[in-house]
């Protein structure tokens, strides 16, 4: 093809581009103009609910003009749409809902004149799948429900996203990012690092025997524990473990085959990458999305570790490739590998027929395709991993049952290609009848804290963020509940946007990834906790409410403003007035508002970023000034408005006392321009 101005030529094809995305959303101001004119945030145009929305080209957030670039592009695309000799448009965006509707609204906003509309959907980049893909191309209108559902994602997004930072921001008095997904993320790493922050540890006793039998240690570890006051009842179970007969009541050995892992979804390979690697979300998606488009692996933004069963003859030519570079692999069909059910668009990544030599990669690159192709050849390995697994119970008195287990690999198979950490657990050579020696004593123990989220534990979180703490699952378990959680709607993000919003995170200063360790930072302390104190809950029940509504558009259950009906009701509730009586009232205004006058120089108390200030602390020195959070509590602009007028505040409850942690309360009381409790009625 030959290159033109933004554009692609050559046969029966012309070829354009987006990048990123030409259109976004109109501002609030285009729907609801400030009344004097300017874009300053106000709450007097909040909250905003289109009626219709619209899209606009894209402008830079600094001067809020569109880009010359942007501009260029579209006007090329537009043209190129509606040139006489073109009659057909084919959108060629990524596979997924988003790409879906980049397109879609470049095609509307250029007005194509009803010409015909075709999808071409690309499961990877090689020139054979595109080939197979542009003689198969369905109509547009095919994609209506995956576009419907792009299209209510990115308006309830819109919707939360300024309404909400508008709102919270202009009561803060400091920007605050609040978005549907941003929030819940925030707050997971908030709450498990205020758990791990403030927690005490409890020390408790178990009661273990390391004796030695035949020349062998054998350790035996209870499961009684006894607290850190019963030393003495854990030393009576020992002392009665001690004085009785230890036997081998039976063993067992198999011979067993380990079975490989699944194959990779986005964010089951990105937590591998961070675990081993220490590579960061948005690092290993872009070098993914690098090898998809230059056509070694398939589409990576699938949340799927499964392979759908009419791709079995692409597979096999994937595999003839595979051995042609030494991998000893051969085809298998299996229901852990071929399950229709566990797919919802896109099938497990995978590498593609199309093998790029070392050379042709960067060390990153090289890196995030081994772990890829190790994995796709551990599970269609033509090798089997024998395994020997032995089982030896031991019966201590009658009074408890003891179970060793080990493990030995007699034959490595596909543990030769793929990360397998496990090492050999070889048990005591014991036979059935066997006596052992017990010297069970009582062994001191501390709780644990929570431990910090990692890439691996929080996409985990978020992939179901009701399902409960469990021990890390193995590659064998069954995995019903988590594509249930993902075909609903309950999972926190997608795996087309998950990496996008953590990363918005970070750069946000909410949050720190340091390796592979997630921390939260002061801002997103203050973020939450500034949340909290405006009664804003954007919590996971919520999103996953919202979560569930966009998978029922795009089942076609229901319709756009239907999913839009539940994020407005939500945003209303934030902004209806509360009405509460003024011992529970926690509304503390907006920053800028006036509150009354300064008793002690007249000049207007007004909100503040920290509470209550005097207007007059530059002029007349004024040092006036009330925290609008005080022992937990959030202070109200009603009760600050009524110390103003008498001197003393209306009874607040809901104090906490920051050493007994015990709720009080109180009155409020001004005593040189301070508020002290006053407890008298």
């Amino acid at each position: 093809m030959r290159k033109a101005d933004g554009y692609f030529i050559g046969g029966e094809y012309i070829l354009t581009w987006v990048f990123g995305h030409l259109f976004s959303l109109a501002d609030i101001e285009y729907y609801s103009p400030n009344p004097d004119g300017t874009n300053r945030w106000s709450i007097k145009n909040i909250p905003c609910f289109p009626e219709k929305f619209v899209f606009e080209l894209k402008k830079s957030p600094s001067t809020k003009q569109v880009d010359s670039g942007v501009k260029k592009q579209f006007e090329t695309i537009k043209a190129l749409i509606n040139r006489d000799d073109v009659d057909m448009i084919i959108n060629a965006g990524d596979a997924d809902r988003e790409g879906e509707i980049i397109i879609r609204i470049c095609v509307e906003e250029a007005n194509a004149n009803g010409k015909p509309f075709k999808r071409l959907w690309l499961p990877d980049q090689t020139p054979e799948t595109i080939r197979q893909a542009l003689s198969e191309m369905k109509d547009e209108s095919e994609y209506e429900n995956l576009a419907n559902e792009g299209y209510a994602r990115t308006y309830i997004d819109w919707l939360y996203g300024v309404n909400l930072t508008r709102f919270a921001t202009l009561k803060n008095g400091k920007l605050l990012r609040v978005g549907r997904v941003i929030v819940p993320i925030v707050k997971a790493i908030y709450d498990r690092d205020m758990a791990i922050r403030n927690f005490k540890p409890e020390i408790y006793y178990g009661i273990v025997s390391k004796a030695v039998t035949n020349g062998e240690e054998i350790e035996l570890t209870s499961k009684e524990k006894f607290d850190k006051n019963e030393l003495n009842k854990a030393q009576e179970l020992c002392d009665k473990y001690n004085a009785s007969d230890a036997v081998v009541t039976a063993k067992k050995k198999k011979k067993d085959s380990l079975k490989p892992g699944k194959l990779y979804s986005l964010t089951k390979l990105q937590n591998v990458l961070g675990k081993k690697y220490k590579m960061s979300m948005e690092q290993s998606l872009k070098i993914v999305q690098d090898l998809y488009e230059k056509g070694f692996v398939t589409y990576p933004r699938t949340n799927s570790e499964y392979l759908a069963t009419a791709e079995k003859d692409k597979i096999k030519t994937i595999l003839t490739s595979v051995s042609k570079i030494g991998y000893p692999v051969k085809f298998r069909d299996a229901k852990t590998i071929f399950d229709d059910s566990k797919i919802e668009s896109h099938s497990a990544l995978t590498p593609t027929y199309k093998i790029p030599k070392k050379t042709d990669l960067s060390p990153d690159e090289f890196t995030v395709y081994s772990t890829i192709m190790r994995r796709f050849v551990a599970v269609f390995c033509s090798e089997e991993c024998v395994t020997e697994k032995t089982e030896i119970k031991i019966d201590v008195g009658g009074f408890e049952e003891f179970t060793l287990k080990g493990t030995v690999i007699r034959e490595p198979g596909w543990t030769k290609y793929d990360d397998y950490s496990k090492k050999d657990k070889i048990l005591p050579n014991l036979e059935k009848g066997d006596k052992i020696n017990v010297d069970f004593k009582p062994t001191e123990k501390e709780t644990q804290p929570p431990k910090h989220y990692t890439i691996e534990t929080l996409n985990n979180y978020l992939k179901n963020p009701f399902k409960e703490d469990k021990k890390k699952a193995s590659e064998e378990e069954n995995d019903e509940e988590e594509y249930r959680a993902i075909f609903e709607g309950l999972e926190l993000g997608t795996e087309a946007t998950r990496t996008g919003i953590i990363d918005n995170a970070k750069k946000s200063g909410y949050i720190e990834l340091k390796k592979d360790v997630y921390k939260i930072l002061p801002d997103g302390e203050n973020l939450i906790e500034s949340l909290i104190r405006m009664n804003i809950s954007m919590d996971k029940y919520k999103t996953a409410e919202v979560g569930k509504a966009l998978k029922k558009v795009f089942k076609g259950e229901f319709s756009i403003d239907d999913s839009i009906a539940i994020a407005k009701n939500e945003i209303s509730t934030v902004f209806a007035k509360r009405n509460l009586p003024p011992e529970f009232d926690t509304d503390d205004g907006f920053i800028g508002d006036i509150i009354g006058k300064c008793p002690m120089c007249g000049a207007d108390v007004i909100r503040t970023s920290f509470g209550y200030g005097c207007s007059g602390y530059k002029e007349n020195s004024c040092k006036f000034g009330i925290n609008n959070v005080i022992c937990s509590r959030v202070i109200s602009k009603a009760n600050v408005e009524k110390m103003l007028e008498t001197g003393r505040s209306y009874k607040i409850d809901g104090f906490v006392s920051p050493k007994s942690g015990k709720t009080f309360q109180a009155f409020l009381k001004l005593e040189n321009g301070r508020a002290v409790f006053d407890f008298n009625d």
